[in-house]
């Protein structure tokens, strides 16, 4: 065992099978298995920091490599509260196995330890980036300086989305409430985006990757469907709706490879409608809601303001249009890592949890001085597995992973920026050709299931 310490044994406690761990699932009723010892968390679905829906979706199972991956040691004290027993019995894959070992070979290494250096360095670019655009706008009056602020406001975007990312992994500083502070700056009042949205759906997203029923980042009807089985109708676990692909879904799909570029331009104005959506919908919880409201405020203060800054209406237009097309290159490389990549169907499997991380993601093959670019994300194999690695020991940490999808034949996908997005553009097309074709049933094509593996 790791860095963590589970429960002290007590010989007389409750030994519970894997059978009847699986009964207790649902919310009212919902145990889960954590390194041999069987929890009630029923109580605590509703405090979860990580969302509800985590708790939901892998209810009556053992969650012990999901939980150890995404939770500090600390974490523990608020499990032992709720302990009703000893798990009897384990199913482990081989994979699984050599994963955990890898896991302590990590931390011995100390892979899981990093520091401020590179997020100072990082926090300067951003300053400077967001100064200069204030100042391009404010103090000139040239289209062309004008629109190059407008790139310098979208690259500060993308890096400060990259900072809240790596925070809400695996923490940036000790103190809680400072890591929260710095949340809401690069999240909600840089950028305008709910950092309580993104933890909500990330946290499922990585519980339950390129899962078409539980994953929201693959449910973009009628936008866009990446799996034919989509063409039936699921229900979305995320949404808590169905999936509908009606008329309107068709002929959208039908041209998706064509519309996704221009849709990515603008895909921020998707975001701000989900953080509105979720922050003043009171059924929902949100840590930190009036913290969160009064940072969006603050954003749609100086932003708005920025933007009035500029002489003409047709400037201010092509200002946000820029702005939000250079950001949106950070919306295309969330959809490079996975929309190529295996889809699954059926509620997420923690026993398969470590395979489906490999075959539901995909690397990014880049130079070291590219790293700022993608912030982390080329490294999406290791990332999922390993998610509260330092962005960067990453790089590092390919020499371990890679080896051990080899050793159990894992599809360890790694392509180049341009190649990447020519494999997400061939799976769009595909799909969109499909759906084109009303005359044959929409779940036999065979060129489709080629091209993604359903598990």
């Amino acid at each position: 065992m790791c860095e963590f310490a589970g429960e002290e044994r007590h010989p007389k406690a409750k030994k519970i099978t894997l059978e009847e761990l699986k009964k207790h699932s649902k919310r009212e009723d919902l145990w889960l298995a954590v390194e041999g010892s069987v929890y009630d968390v029923t109580k605590w679905v509703n405090k979860h920091p990580g969302g509800e829906l985590v708790l939901l979706n892998l209810a009556g199972q053992d969650v012990s490599d999901i939980f150890i991956a995404y939770h500090p040691p600390s974490a523990w004290k608020y499990l032992r509260t709720y302990f009703v027993g000893y798990l009897d019995g384990e199913d482990v894959l081989e994979s699984t196995k050599d994963y955990r070992l890898l896991r302590e070979d990590l931390h011995k290494a100390g892979m899981f330890n990093g520091g401020l250096s590179l997020y100072y360095k990082i926090s300067s670019w951003i300053i400077a980036m967001l100064s200069l655009c204030v100042c391009g706008v404010v103090f000139s009056s040239s289209i062309f300086v004008h629109m190059i602020s407008a790139v310098l406001l979208g690259i500060a975007w993308m890096q400060s989305g990259f900072i809240g990312h790596d925070s809400a992994h695996f923490g940036l500083v000790k103190s809680h409430r400072l890591e929260i502070a710095i949340q809401l700056l690069v999240g909600n009042l840089i950028t305008g985006v709910s950092i309580g949205w993104w933890k909500r759906s990330h946290n499922v997203h990585h519980t339950a990757v390129n899962n078409l029923e539980y994953d929201s980042d693959l449910q973009y009807l009628p936008l866009y469907a990446v799996s034919s089985k989509l063409f039936q109708g699921l229900y979305s676990r995320y949404y808590e709706k169905k999936m509908d692909f009606d008329r309107l879904a068709r002929f959208l799909v039908s041209y998706q490879h064509w519309s996704f570029y221009p849709v990515m331009a603008v895909a921020r104005f998707l975001l701000f409608a989900q953080s509105f959506t979720l922050l003043f919908d009171l059924k929902k919880k949100v840590d930190y809601r009036v913290q969160e409201i009064l940072a969006m405020a603050v954003f749609w203060v100086w932003f708005p303001a920025l933007v009035l800054c500029l002489p003409t209406w047709t400037e201010r237009v092509a200002f946000v249009l820029v702005c939000f097309a250079v950001s949106g290159i950070q919306h295309v490389q969330f959809c490079l890592n996975h929309f190529s990549a295996s889809t699954f169907v059926g509620q997420p499997s923690s026993k398969e949890w470590f395979p489906m991380q490999i075959m539901g993601t995909v690397n990014i093959t880049c130079s070291p001085w590219m790293d700022w670019f993608h912030g982390g994300l080329q490294f999406q194999v290791e990332h999922h597995c390993f998610p509260r690695v330092p962005r960067q020991n990453l790089r590092l940490l390919t020499q371990y992973v890679k080896p051990l999808c080899e050793k159990h034949d894992l599809p360890y996908k790694s392509a180049t920026f341009w190649e990447a997005n020519v494999m997400m553009i061939k799976t769009l097309r595909a799909a969109a050709l499909e759906a084109r074709d009303l005359s044959k049933p929409v779940s036999k094509c065979l060129l489709w299931e080629a091209l993604n593996t359903h598990g």
